[in-house]
């Protein structure tokens, strides 16, 4: 089973990386067969380092970067949704630990 599931992230990988580069490959041929210069066709992935050491990044026309990640995050934290699951899993979690804490108590008391 192991072997099947690394050979299947392997493959998925690879198409993966071959969507990406067939993209590309795509925004080329686009743009020769133009003849000019579009700023409606960008490349479908895009990442140049900058001078300061940062990395500007975009995937798909959409850029990307740290700050977005730390917005999404508190965009997350002020919906205060409910989440069933989480509050199962979280009640889970707690009743698993304080089994076994007593558990090593017992133990340790016998000992």
């Amino acid at each position: 089973m192991v072997k099947f599931t690394l050979k299947m992230f392997v493959w998925i990988c690879f198409f993966f990386i071959g969507i990406l580069v067939g993209m590309q490959q795509a925004n080329k041929g686009m743009l020769e067969m133009k003849g000019y210069e579009d700023e409606t066709f960008t490349t479908p992935v895009y990442w140049q380092e900058l001078e300061d050491g940062k990395v500007e990044a975009a995937f798909l026309g959409n850029e990307v970067t740290q700050f977005d990640l730390e917005e999404k995050r508190k965009k997350l934290e002020e919906t205060e949704t409910y989440n069933f699951f989480s509050s199962i899993g979280k009640a889970f979690a707690e009743m698993v630990t304080a089994i076994f804490q007593s558990l090593i108590q017992w133990i340790s008391s016998l000992i």
